[in-house]
């Protein structure tokens, strides 16, 4: 279960501190995270879980994992970062198509 206690949700992980950030030109103007901030943790997110799901099938096909049930959990949350990356690309098409149809 100690595996399952370290999925964080996605904006905690985005800092809202100006001052760490301010080489970052795509930092906004008001402190919240921008949209190319949100991609690239989400991609952040998808090569993490993914390289812990390959390193927990490793041990597991090696006999070093002692609970399979560890590389399981990695297979889920490699699913399911892939899974909300595809959302969020999803949504921002639909954002897109939405705002390409206004008219001006």
């Amino acid at each position: 279960m100690a595996a399952i206690g370290s999925i964080q949700p996605l904006w905690d992980s985005i800092s809202l501190d100006k001052t760490a950030s301010k080489d970052n030109t795509a930092s906004s103007q008001n402190g919240f995270p921008v949209f190319a901030d949100v991609f690239q943790n989400a991609i952040n997110d998808v090569k993490q879980t993914d390289a812990e799901y390959n390193q927990a099938q490793y041990l597991l096909a090696t006999g070093q994992l002692d609970n399979p049930a560890i590389a399981t959990i990695a297979g889920t949350k490699a699913q399911l970062s892939v899974q909300l990356l595809a959302e969020l690309r999803n949504k921002a098409l639909d954002a897109y198509s939405e705002i390409s149809r206004m008219s001006i």
